[in-house]
């Protein structure tokens, strides 16, 4: 799996347990649709840090929190291709 599929993948869970739509974390976030949308279908494959912390915050979390699960703390970076690095 890839990261930005862990991401959609966490945003997707976390609406679920809270009973929230994708167009509701949109508007309690402050975060266009168009972008969350691009997150949850790999147009956006590395979303920005405010994004991430926004999301984070409509789901009553640090950013730290959000980020801390099984799935992205087993990822490994290393099998990425140069085009994914900054």
């Amino acid at each position: 799996m890839e990261y930005y599929q862990i991401i959609a993948n966490r945003i997707l869970a976390l609406c679920k347990e809270r009973g929230f739509s994708i167009n509701k974390l949109a508007r309690m976030s402050n975060v266009k649709q168009s972008t969350i949308d691009n997150i949850m279908h790999g147009a956006s494959r590395n979303p920005g840090i405010q994004t991430l912390h926004k999301i984070s915050l409509t789901f009553n979390m640090t950013l730290s929190e959000f980020l801390d699960y099984p799935e992205l703390n087993e990822f490994s970076f290393d099998d990425n291709s140069p085009d994914d690095e900054e």
